[in-house]
C-alpha cells in the first residue's frame, strides 16, 4: 500500500470515526490527491484554522481559484461551519479532509468529476 492510500484510509477513518459522517470515499481519494504533496508535509498536512491568514489562503486558493466560488460572505461562513463540524477544539485538522468538508458544504463535487 502506498503512502498516500495509508492516508486516504486515515482521512476516510476520520471523516466516519471522528465526525460520524458517512464518508464518499471516491471525493475524499479525488481531494486528496488534489492536495498534491502538501499531505506529506507534517506543517502543510494540517489547516490552522485558528490562523486569520491560513483562512485566507483556504478561501483564495482553495474556494475561490480551484472551487471557482465567489468571494464574499457567504465563503467565510462556509469555513466556519466546517471548522463547527470539524471541531474547534480539534487541534488536528487534516487539509484533505478540510477541504473534503469544503467541497461538500457547498456542493462542488463536480469539480472532482
Amino acid at each position: 500500500m502506498s503512502k498516500r492510500d495509508e492516508l486516504i484510509g486515515k482521512y476516510i477513518d476520520e471523516v466516519k470515526g471522528k465526525l460520524g459522517l458517512e464518508p464518499d470515499v471516491d471525493l475524499i481519494r479525488k481531494v486528496t490527491i488534489g492536495c498534491g504533496p502538501s499531505i506529506y508535509n507534517r506543517d502543510s498536512a494540517t489547516v490552522a484554522t485558528s490562523q486569520p491568514k491560513e483562512m485566507e489562503t483556504v478561501k483564495n486558493n482553495f474556494l475561490i481559484k480551484k472551487l471557482g466560488l465567489s468571494d464574499g460572505p457567504k465563503l467565510d461562513e462556509g469555513i466556519e461551519a466546517v471548522t463547527e463540524t470539524y471541531g474547534k477544539s480539534n487541534s488536528t485538522k487534516y487539509r484533505a479532509v478540510f477541504y473534503y468538508l469544503l467541497v461538500k458544504h457547498f456542493g462542488k463535487e463536480s469539480v472532482y468529476k
